[in-house]
């Protein structure tokens, strides 16, 4: 997806109503929560919240992680900021391995120069006859 931030047709979205019974919250939590920065729903044009299956499951881990593990939601949105930065580093390194192997079945022998010589060859200018 070109911008993560648009809502995509093949995506179901709820709305918070909605979204907040399925993660068993409160709407005014998933208020909360995205005021915070730890979910961030869509918009729609009048400024309504849309939430993803995967913002529903994220506000479960959310609920678990506070709930069943004790982590305040200052520790929550690290542990989300964290996952995200490992998501995208995993996805570059899948994109990186991709490329090498793309390379690597490219490579012809027959076509790639041979090696420069590292080989130092000093210049003596000859004496001069007078």
């Amino acid at each position: 997806m070109d911008d993560p931030k648009k809502m995509s047709a093949s995506t179901e979205y709820f709305m918070i109503s909605v979204a907040a019974q399925l993660a068993g919250m409160h709407a005014q939590t998933l208020r909360t929560y995205d005021r915070l920065g730890l979910v961030t729903p869509q918009r729609t044009s009048g400024g309504g919240r849309r939430y993803s299956s995967r913002d529903v499951e994220l506000l479960r881990e959310v609920q678990r992680l506070s709930q069943d593990e004790g982590v305040n939601l200052a520790g929550i949105k690290r542990i989300i900021e964290l996952t995200n930065q490992v998501e995208e580093l995993q996805q570059r390194l899948g994109e990186l391995a991709a490329e090498v192997e793309r390379m690597r079945a490219a490579y012809r022998p027959d076509l790639t120069p041979p090696p420069r010589s590292t080989a130092l060859v000093v210049w003596q200018p000859r004496n001069k006859r007078r």
